[in-house]
Order: C-alpha cells, then structure tokens, then sequence
C-alpha cells in the first residue's frame, strides 16, 4: 500500500490539507498528517484546528511515497521556517519519491531549487517564487516526481492528481465519480 505524508503548519489552508487527505483515503492510500508545530494540535489559517497524526520528527520518512504540502498563510511561511521540511523534501526528491504542493506552498518548493526545468503552478503572485520553474496556470501541473496546483477551488482536481500518481487513472476516475466531482 502507498504511503503519504501529509504535513501540517500552524496557518495551513484547511481544505488543502484535508481534501488531500479525505481523497487519498478514500483510495486507499495510507496517510500520515504530521505537524511541524511542535504539538500534534494544528490551527489552520481559518482558525480551525485539527489532530495531526503524529508528530514530524517522529516520522519514518523511509516508509513514505510521497510527502504534501498545504499551502495558506501563515503555514506556507511555517514549512519553510522547517528545516526539517526542506531536508526531508530534498531526500525525497533524492530517492525518487514525490512531493507535491498547492497555492503558495510551491514556493518553498521553489526556495529549495526543486522545480527547476518542470511544469509548475501556484497561488497567483507566489509565482516569482518558483524558481526555475516552467510556470503554467493550470489548475494542476504534473512533472516527474512533482505535482503543484493553485489553491483551494483546485484542491478536489490536485487530489486526484495525486491518486492517479500514486495508482492509475481508473482510480482517480472511480473516486471522482464517487464523490461527484465534474471538472468544469
């Protein structure tokens, strides 16, 4: 079974963080919520707080096959405040695992040189911030190894992006009929 590690910001977007983890579930991809907070309590940026699962420091990244970053502020300035985050992004790139990233949490992935030479897609005026990139302003841009989208309203199609990395199309298909979702 695939492994996700969801991390989660004091600030970060609630429905990026959570629509991501709902839809991973549902397709039966384990995920882990971690918090780089200190505390396993994560307020989002709209002061709505959630239990993460587990700590990030007491996470086994060896196990994960993918690592997602909630954008929204002030949590996308907290991951990158993490050393730990950018290590831990930087090894997975290393590895040849996948991250991904939506709204302005791109950015940090930009800050580390992870985007460079690939299709990427943020928040609008984070775009200066991905450096390197191929910036496109698609709902969601899929490079190897790295997915990003723009924000909440893209939070259903990012998700599914990141099913159908994790398993094939016909899985992200089924799960957006599941749930209703019709592209627009």
């Amino acid at each position: 079974m695939k492994q996700v590690c969801v991390v989660l910001a004091e600030g970060f977007e609630e429905i990026e963080g959570l629509t991501v983890v709902d839809l991973l579930r549902r397709a039966g991809i384990s995920v882990t919520t971690a918090s780089v907070s200190g505390h396993q309590k994560v307020t989002g940026s709209h002061n709505i707080s959630v239990i993460a699962d587990a700590l990030f420091e007491d996470v086994d990244f060896s196990e994960m096959d993918m690592m997602v970053l909630p954008g929204g502020m002030p949590g996308t300035k907290n991951l990158k405040a993490h050393s730990g985050v950018a290590s831990q992004l930087n090894h997975m790139i290393s590895q040849g695992k996948e991250i991904a990233a939506i709204c302005a949490a791109p950015s940090v992935l930009g800050s580390l040189g992870l985007l460079k030479g690939k299709q990427a897609c943020c928040y609008p005026g984070f775009e200066d911030q991905l450096l390197g990139a191929d910036v496109i302003y698609e709902p969601v841009a899929k490079s190897a190894q790295v997915i990003t989208s723009r924000g909440m309203g893209t939070a259903i199609p990012f998700g599914l992006a990141l099913v159908e990395r994790l398993t094939d199309q016909e899985t992200a298909d089924k799960l957006a009929a599941s749930v209703i979702y019709q592209a627009l």
